[in-house]
């Protein structure tokens, strides 16, 4: 990343500019993905959801992090972090926007209850650089389709995350 861009809190920035970015990033059609359903109703967490400016101002990554929950089969609810979307401009990835952005949303969480963190990503990619692996969801289902080698998660003490569940909104 250029040592001109800047991270900023994402509620500092238009809305309507964030959609614009995400259509550009994923298609308009990222709203009938599974990840979408698992934060339904939802409102992403502004603590811990920033957005990449470049050295000429412009908007060119956004990441959202959002109240998830996994129930597991008694149905105790297993609150937990989801990560994403991890959005950058198509002609500004390889730029290290998106490295920044998960680097800053990942400190961001609270050192004293560090709630466990998922996604739906590349599992090279997220397991390289941040420890986010398959391992710790093998049982875990979702509301629609999902690779399961691509449902990541990350937690400081594996141990608390159920085998089993249904991973869904925090409501």
């Amino acid at each position: 990343m250029s040592d001109v861009a800047t991270l900023i809190p994402l509620d500092n920035v238009d809305p309507a500019l964030v959609e614009a970015l995400l259509d550009r990033a994923f298609e308009p059609a990222r709203h009938t993905r599974t990840a979408y359903q698992l934060r339904e109703g939802m409102d992403w967490l502004p603590t811990l959801s920033f957005a990449a400016i470049d050295a000429n101002e412009r908007l060119v990554g956004t990441i959202q992090c959002w109240p998830v929950a996994l129930t597991a089969p008694g149905g105790k609810r297993h609150p937990l972090i989801m990560i994403g979307p991890v959005a950058v401009l198509p002609e500004a990835q390889g730029g290290g926007y998106g490295q920044a952005l998960m680097t800053a949303a990942l400190a961001a969480i609270s050192p004293d209850a560090p709630l466990p963190q998922v996604m739906i990503g590349d599992p090279e990619y997220y397991g390289r650089f941040w420890g986010f692996s398959a391992e710790h969801s093998a049982g875990w289902t979702l509301p629609g389709p999902w690779e399961p080698r691509r449902l990541l998660a990350r937690a400081s003490n594996p141990a608390v995350l159920p085998k089993e569940g249904t991973l869904g909104p925090w409501r």
